[in-house]
């Protein structure tokens, strides 16, 4: 059975997956930065946010660093931490980043996405 949409997309929508990316893992880069000179943060955090943030922007493992980046964002919803509508943002950017993928500019697509073979 043929997949219902492409993995792997280029022109404009890959330019979308590519900014979408970047717009959810530039604030959790930018948060572990700000927090790394905190001494009462939780440090754990800070690394899975890291981590997240690091996935996210060169498009490694991408719906995995999408659910970190939910995981993330909701405990920070759910705690005192809460940052109002930015945060629901963010788990609703991390939500559709999971379900359409990394786009044709990201790792994933070099190491996973479809291959021509010349014969």
């Amino acid at each position: 059975m043929q997949r219902l949409f492409c993995a792997f997309p280029s022109a404009w929508p890959g330019c979308g997956l590519l900014l979408l990316r970047l717009a959810a893992g530039a604030p959790l880069l930018f948060a572990t930065l700000a927090g790394l000179h905190e001494p009462e943060s939780a440090l754990w955090l800070h690394l899975i946010e890291l981590l997240a943030g690091t996935l996210l922007v060169v498009g490694l493992w991408t719906p995995g660093g999408a659910i970190l980046q939910v995981l993330i964002n909701s405990w920070l919803a759910f705690s005192a931490a809460w940052s109002g509508q930015v945060t629901i943002i963010n788990v609703l950017v991390g939500l559709s980043l999971a379900m359409l993928g990394p786009g044709a500019w990201s790792v994933d697509a070099h190491l996973y996405g479809r291959k021509r073979i010349e014969l």
